[in-house]
């Protein structure tokens, strides 16, 4: 049984005109570390306040396990505080007269668990996201990471089947955000509660996520494990949003050099657009046959530490390329870009897949 089920859910503000979230259906399973992931407005926290219940859908229904916590046509909506969800907010939401341990306990003495059981859980959280030393402080006196720390461990205390998280990292700075990447991992790992997670990052979804759910305007666009939405994206929406530095797109009806050797090459056949990641697209060695190659004059060089972003210009759009070795090119030369047919996705003019309605 699914742990969350989402069937046929929308929401509708008063005043506005389009739907937040649109007909969406979807199953959370057991043991899940599910990212909603899109672009701000997409609908993802909408659809997290929905699941938590301090949304109420428009139409379509809502379970927990074996339970309907909403159903729009019966006028059905279970309370959030019952429905036995820990959630975490993006701030920090802590009591700051209160210590630490007294902040994981709160929520245990709302609900009424014995003193020996919630001095039990209380010292297993602490311990378990590794802030037993800082116990008797108060959230005034830890660091951003540590208050964050703090959250997670009142909300596992609690022992939910569930845990959500509205975008939790997003008031970290980029060190303490990656040690909390791994922190998650760690727990879902050892605790595997079912975890939603939403997100705008593209790298927290990646690392973090077992399946991601892409989301636009609304719509569930993609749903699947990590490697599968960035290697096989099912339409132009998601292969652009996925990835930094972004996707190379060529438009057939474009006037570069790029859209030229698009027309005279048979892979295209179909397609209105093809797109190349970064890490696909060559420059310094002869083409392999069959490969898609146009001429571009190299812009820039870019060391970014561990590997090189080449900025190419085929003379209407950039072209992007990335190397962990130091490229063979120079600034200014003029070289081939190419890619392997293999490496190259195809669009229709509506933005689906070409190749995929070729093979069907």
């Amino acid at each position: 049984m699914s742990a969350i089920s989402i069937d046929s859910v929308s929401k509708t503000y008063a005043g506005s005109a389009a739907p937040s979230v649109d007909g969406m259906s979807l199953d959370v399973e057991d043991g899940d570390f599910l990212c909603l992931l899109g672009p701000s407005g997409c609908g993802k926290s909408t659809t997290l306040r929905m699941i938590a219940g301090l949304e109420q859908p428009t139409a379509g229904r809502i379970s927990i396990g074996d339970r309907i916590v909403d159903d729009a046509a019966r006028g059905q909506h279970v309370a959030a505080e019952r429905r036995g969800l820990g959630f975490v907010f993006q701030s920090y939401a802590l009591w700051p007269h209160l210590t630490v341990r007294e902040n994981i306990a709160f929520g245990l003495t709302m609900q009424k668990v014995a003193a020996k059981e919630r001095r039990i859980r209380v010292d297993h959280a602490l311990e378990t996201l590794a802030i037993a030393a800082y116990a008797e402080r108060h959230p005034g006196e830890l660091s951003g990471g540590q208050q964050q720390r703090v959250a997670i461990a009142r909300t596992l205390a609690a022992r939910p089947a569930v845990m959500l998280l509205d975008e939790p990292l997003s008031n970290l700075d980029a060190r303490l955000r990656l040690e909390m990447r791994a922190e998650f991992q760690r727990i879902h790992r050892e605790t595997g509660t079912t975890m939603v997670f939403v997100t705008h990052d593209q790298w927290e979804a990646m690392t973090l996520a077992t399946r991601i759910v892409v989301m636009d305007a609304g719509r569930v666009q993609q749903v699947g494990p990590p490697l599968e939405i960035y290697s096989d994206p099912a339409n132009r929406f998601v292969a652009e949003f996925m990835g930094s530095p972004p996707l190379n797109v060529v438009e057939g009806d474009g006037n570069g050099a790029a859209a030229r050797a698009m027309a005279a090459w048979r892979g295209a056949e179909g397609a209105a657009a093809i797109g190349v990641r970064p890490e696909a697209l060559r420059f310094a060695d002869v083409p392999s046959p069959g490969a898609f190659a146009t001429p571009v004059t190299i812009e820039a060089l870019l060391p970014t530490g561990g590997s090189w972003i080449v900025e190419a210009t085929d003379g209407e759009r950039r072209l992007f390329g990335t190397s962990t070795a130091v490229p063979a090119v120079r600034e200014g030369e003029r070289v081939t870009a190419w890619a392997e047919e293999r490496d190259v996705l195809r669009f229709a003019t509506d933005g689906s897949r070409a190749d995929r309605l070729v093979a069907a």
